[in-house]
């Protein structure tokens, strides 16, 4: 007899359409994750994975900051542009050639 395959909960569809969202935050789940496994042929001691892991848990950090950073910029120029129509947008470039953040005239 197979095993059954427990259902995928509400919860669980939320946490993957997230992670689809913010690709960048899957790749930090997904380090973070395959720190538990020893089986990459690599022996470490438990000082050598507290370690990786407050390095990975620090860019997790660094990239959870970077994407609210982001929603929230195009937040708040949105809710500009709607509190007043006649103001338009100018992306200023930054120093490597992209875009930075909206200035308005």
């Amino acid at each position: 007899m197979k095993p059954k395959t427990p259902e995928i909960s509400d919860r669980e569809t939320r946490l993957v359409k997230g992670l689809r969202d913010h690709p960048e935050l899957m790749e930090r789940f997904e380090a973070i994750l395959g720190l538990t496994k020893s089986g990459d042929g690599v022996l470490r001691t438990a000082d050598e994975i507290e370690d990786l892991l407050v390095e990975e848990v620090r860019r997790l950090g660094n990239t959870t900051m970077q994407q609210w950073a982001k929603t929230a910029e195009q937040a708040a120029a949105t809710g500009l542009r709607d509190k007043h129509p006649k103001i338009y947008c100018v992306k200023k470039k930054n120093s490597d050639g992209g875009a930075s953040s909206e200035k308005s005239k």
